[in-house]
């Protein structure tokens, strides 16, 4: 057994840095206003509304627009390839994405969602590392606006990671996520959110692995308890700034391995129309593990163009 699992440790890193990577990589979408939060008769703008400060009328939920197609392409510099504790290489990734997003409003206060992503991460001088992201996601959000506007969120996620130029997958994972944020309104400009959320990995399959039960040899499989803070501040019409803070616990299922991760982004949105926003991101992550020798430091910077069509 330990034959075994040392065998398939350079695949399972493989699989691990590929999760992490795209977790705190730069977002190939700009945020967007909650599609359901209303307050005295006003769309509530969220973290990444342009409009954050307008006054908009009911009249837009009314004409609610459940379809959305977005492209993004963020470029940056990452400067830790492999997510290793010593011997950082640094790198260029540029990482287009395309989505479709379904998001039926069953009632005046609760709302379907299914999504369908894939992303693409390209390295320039490591292209070994390259791989695609493919998800599918399905689920329910629920407004309560008697208790400040918390929004719940409860969402089943199939992720599919692949090999470089191919949909053939070295991990899948099955996961359901439930999630609860609360939006505060600073002023007319100012939004702060606070939220948590929790990942539970129901099943994973990985290349070179053993078939299920033997579900502890998958040693890229994990559960993730996370807690968040948002801030959004609008400084013009049409620009916008984001920074989130987040630490995410990440309880693996092999080797007894406890990761505390804390994630640092920070964004500055130009909405060029109701199509186009181009970005400024950047990110900033430190892993610390029970086992030291998963400890890293990584840094992200560059920028963003997205566009979306909603109807």
């Amino acid at each position: 057994m330990l034959f075994f699992i040392s065998a398939n440790k350079g695949l399972a890193q493989t699989a691990n840095q590929a999760q992490l990577a795209r977790e705190q990589a730069p977002s190939p979408f700009p945020p967007t206003t909650p599609p359901s939060a209303v307050e005295g008769g006003h769309v509530v703008a969220a973290p990444g509304d342009a409009d954050l400060g307008e006054q908009q009328i009911l009249k837009r939920v009314e004409e609610y627009q459940p379809f959305t197609i977005s492209l993004g392409a963020p470029f940056y510099w990452t400067s830790n390839v492999a997510l290793t504790r010593s011997g950082e290489q640094s790198d260029f990734v540029v990482a287009p994405a395309a989505a479709a997003f379904y998001e039926p409003r069953i009632t005046p206060t609760l709302f379907g969602l299914i999504d369908v992503r894939e992303q693409l991460f390209y390295y320039d001088k490591f292209d070994s590392f390259d791989f695609g992201s493919f998800d599918v996601e399905a689920g329910f959000r629920y407004l309560v606006p008697q208790w400040h506007n918390l929004l719940l969120r409860v969402e089943y996620d199939y992720n599919r990671l692949t090999k470089k130029d191919s949909f053939e997958a070295f991990f899948q994972n099955h996961g359901f996520i439930v999630n609860a944020e609360i939006p505060f309104r600073l002023g007319r400009a100012q939004q702060l959110s606070l939220g948590a959320d929790v990942n539970i990995s129901a099943a994973a399959e990985e290349s070179g692995q053993p078939p299920s039960p033997n579900v502890n040899a998958i040693s890229a499989r994990r559960n993730d308890y996370e807690v968040y803070a948002g801030y959004s501040v609008v400084l013009a019409r049409s620009f916008f700034v984001n920074a989130v803070g987040r630490i995410v616990v990440r309880q693996y299922w092999e080797g007894d391995r406890t990761d505390v991760n804390e994630i640092l982004a920070l964004t500055a949105n130009y909405r060029v129309n109701k199509f186009l926003t181009v970005s400024a991101v950047s990110t900033l992550a430190a892993n610390r593990s029970n086992h030291s020798i998963f400890d890293y430091n990584v840094a992200n910077l560059g920028g963003a163009v997205a566009a979306s069509l909603k109807f």
